[in-house]
């Protein structure tokens, strides 16, 4: 009878093994699965590259991540004549699974590339060779904005001043490195809202910003469902941790704040006697491109304010920074 019961529980382990091998198979060949990249040719105009270049560095700020920042400093600027060369690390000291590098996206690099894989690549998350991409790059976000923004973001990066820099190839971790397969989708692109409905247009914002990427604290990966209200942790060399502040209208958010006093903090990094101060290991840092988003325009930035407004108030006092 024992004989009887191990022979079975060997079949049905077997059973199972042979499922379970089948199916990350499946995930490491079959997928991702979001098609081809589109046979498109984007006409450049001065108008489109304008727009492309206001995305990319103030709003979207793909150049927060594909340039060189300096650390060194408070919010970490993109260092002068790095623009777009990539590089950037984000790895297992800072809490992810795997270490994945920005790679350069000036022409230099992007010359083989055609438009329709770099269409693919910002708003699906999958790479000309096809492979997928983990979304540090918010490329969920990206596919739910208009198209027509996509495309300016890409005619204003084939006109980036060329940098040779070769960039080491992301790595994912065990099982990150076959879940990582499952993340990209479909893009679901939809059109940019008149500026004059402030509540659509901020949200609209908000997404190609990431606002909530940040301001939404992960657990496993998992977005807890506490929406804007922080919590989420970086992680710096130096084992200090920074934790994103609520942007809810709680009390404990911006539910104090008027709109002159939002659109005032961000403007204060672009000013011209601003000057951003030396940080040294244990000092408050911050990811937070602050310098980057200070070039967004007002009617913006009051946008973003009105949209965060409207959504729910969490009451949530975050511990900004600990060592």
């Amino acid at each position: 009878m024992k004989r009887k019961f191990f022979k079975i529980l060997l079949i049905v382990l077997g059973v199972l093994l042979i499922g379970v091998g089948a199916l990350l198979v499946y995930v490491k060949t079959a997928l991702p699965d979001v098609a081809e990249a589109p046979d498109i040719r984007i006409r450049a105009t001065p108008e489109s590259i304008e727009r492309g270049k206001y995305l990319a560095n103030h709003v979207m700020v793909c150049m927060d991540c594909h340039s060189k920042r300096d650390w060194t400093l408070f919010s970490a600027p993109p260092v002068i004549g790095t623009v777009g060369m990539g590089g950037e690390v984000f790895d297992q000291k800072m809490g992810f699974p795997g270490k994945y590098i920005a790679p350069n996206i000036t022409p230099a690099a992007l010359s083989d590339w055609t438009d329709g894989e770099l269409l693919r690549a910002i708003s699906t998350g999958v790479s000309r060779d096809g492979r997928a991409l983990f979304p540090i790059m918010p490329y969920h976000n990206f596919g739910k904005l208009d198209e027509t923004d996509i495309r300016a973001v890409i005619a204003y990066i084939r006109t980036l001043t060329p940098v040779k820099n070769k960039t080491g190839v992301s790595e994912s971790d065990f099982p990150m490195n076959f879940i990582i397969n499952t993340m990209p989708e479909k893009a679901r692109f939809k059109p940019i809202p008149d500026t004059a409905q402030t509540l659509s247009y901020g949200r609209y914002l908000v997404t190609a910003a990431g606002c909530y990427d940040c301001h939404t604290k992960q657990e496993k990966g998992k977005f807890t469902g506490a929406d804007f209200a922080g919590g989420m942790e970086f992680h710096f060399p130096d084992g200090s941790i920074t934790r994103s502040p609520n942007i809810t209208p709680h009390e404990s958010g911006i539910g104090n704040w008027n709109r002159e006093q939002f659109i005032s903090r961000f403007k204060a990094y672009g000013d011209s006697n601003y000057a951003a101060r030396k940080i040294t290991p244990g000092m408050f840092q911050t990811p937070m491109p602050w310098t980057m988003y200070a070039g967004m325009k007002d009617r913006d930035l009051r946008a973003i304010f009105e949209y965060l407004k409207s959504v729910p108030a969490i009451d949530n006092n975050v511990e900004r920074f600990s060592r």
